[in-house]
């Protein structure tokens, strides 16, 4: 099996430590030169970069969540000058998105831990691998790009949509590897049954799977639909985007680049760390970021940690499937959505805030968003020109404002029943299994 950086993949336990520690005492001294944030943080418990002589002591410091990043919008977390600053990405955030900042530097480490995860995934200079994720401010597509140039694969950057030509350019250009969302994979699948294509006539063999919860019996439809040997990848904005873990070809866990990130798993009432195999929040520290390092970052996903060396010959700690979340955070299509933020959107629209729920729903793997949206009794028996237009204004509003358009359902005042909700404000009725 291939491994890209055997030095850093490979690195003795022992090592590795020692490795961390030093880049992580370097990112301490970073962060309360440059970050007034940090410096705050560190001067009201006392503490100096000095003061770090051990990977335990990491625990002594408190911990970054998503609301310190929004409220750092949009620069305030930088650790660099603007003008070092060569690439901008964004993702959304409590009240104000989270702005991420890369340097050259930063590109550079970015590509080659992506290129370890597609390497881990099968992917060699003999793919020619087609990005089926956004393009944008979010990381999804460009992250995935570059590692596959450095890797020295073909790319197809095809984005995602129109969907019967993702697939007819799948068999032009004689697709290997495909990048994409577990329910666009099956969108793909579904179109290409439609057109009459046998997925046995493509010369696909990978799908790396990215972007949002998905489960073992899903990995074993794709596997079964398209012939493909499917992996498990994690990223997140905040942190770098893609390439902060991904399995390999032997689907046991997903590989974590641990050389570039110190990660804990805590319990997230009480921040205690937990032992390996047992679950709870992780927690990330950038130790190589330059633009936007982060300490501690509470990333709201519940899973667990795995230490024994992996039978692909990688020693790098390994993360199980993303498990839940911590937060009201709930992900859909590969995009958080943020349930206040969707309120705030309807009292911005109609001067008060309603009553409303999101409700999740999962059919032939495909994730459905339904808003239901408290109206007037009025309004709700006897208008119904007013509530079309109340629908598609609610609609284009609320999918404008989370990146995912809902389907929306006016319902009677007093109707909607809070005892279904897994989270505030959410119905989530996808059933989850690791």
């Amino acid at each position: 099996m291939n491994i890209w950086d055997q030095e850093y993949e490979c690195m003795s336990r022992d090592e590795l430590g020692q490795l961390q520690l030093e880049r992580l005492q370097a990112t301490l001294n970073r962060v309360y030169r440059n970050v007034s944030f940090y410096r705050k943080k560190f001067d009201t418990i006392g503490f100096e970069p000095e003061d770090l002589v051990e990977l335990n002591d990491l625990q002594k410091l408190p911990f970054t969540c998503s609301r310190d990043l929004s409220d750092g919008y949009p620069y305030d977390l930088f650790a660099v000058p603007l003008r070092e600053v060569v690439r901008v990405h964004s993702s959304s955030g409590t009240t104000k998105p989270v702005v991420v900042g890369y340097t050259r530097q930063d590109l550079k480490h970015w590509s080659e831990l992506v290129a370890r995860i597609l390497t881990a995934g099968g992917v060699t200079a003999d793919d020619v691998v087609q990005v089926s994720l956004n393009y944008g401010l979010l990381t999804g597509g460009l992250g995935l790009h570059y590692g596959a140039e450095l890797v020295g694969a073909s790319v197809l950057p095809t984005s995602v949509g129109r969907t019967e030509r993702q697939v007819t350019i799948m068999q032009d250009y004689r697709t290997t590897a495909l990048v994409a969302t577990p329910s666009y994979v099956f969108i793909i699948a579904e179109r290409m049954k439609k057109m009459g294509i046998d997925a046995k006539t493509l010369t696909l063999k990978y799908v790396m799977l990215a972007g949002e919860p998905w489960t073992e019996e899903m990995r074993q439809e794709i596997e079964d639909r398209l012939y493909v040997k499917a992996t498990d990848n994690y990223g997140l904005s905040e942190i770098m985007g893609p390439g902060v873990a991904g399995e390999c070809l032997y689907q046991a866990g997903m590989h974590l680049n641990e050389d570039h990130f110190i990660v804990e798993v805590v319990d997230p009432e009480t921040g205690k760390r937990m032992e390996a195999g047992e679950v709870g929040e992780l927690i990330i520290t950038t130790i190589t970021k330059e633009a936007f390092p982060l300490i501690r970052f509470r990333t709201g996903d519940l899973c667990s940690l795995e230490y024994q060396p992996c039978q692909c010959g990688r020693t790098l700690v390994r993360m199980s499937r993303v498990l839940g979340r911590t937060d009201q955070v709930i992900i859909v299509k590969g995009i958080n959505i943020i349930p206040s933020r969707v309120g705030d959107i309807l009292e911005e629209i109609q001067g008060i805030r309603p009553p409303c729920q999101l409700v999740v729903e999962r059919a032939d793997y495909l994730d459905r968003l339904t808003l239901l949206v408290e109206v007037s009794e009025d309004l709700f028996f006897d208008k119904m020109g007013e509530q079309r237009s109340l629908v598609d204004t609610i609609r284009e509003k609320v999918a404008g404002g989370i990146g995912v358009t809902p389907r929306i359902q006016l319902v009677e005042s007093g109707s909607i029943n809070r005892e279904e909700e897994t989270a505030p404000g959410v119905v989530d009725r996808r059933k989850l299994s690791q």
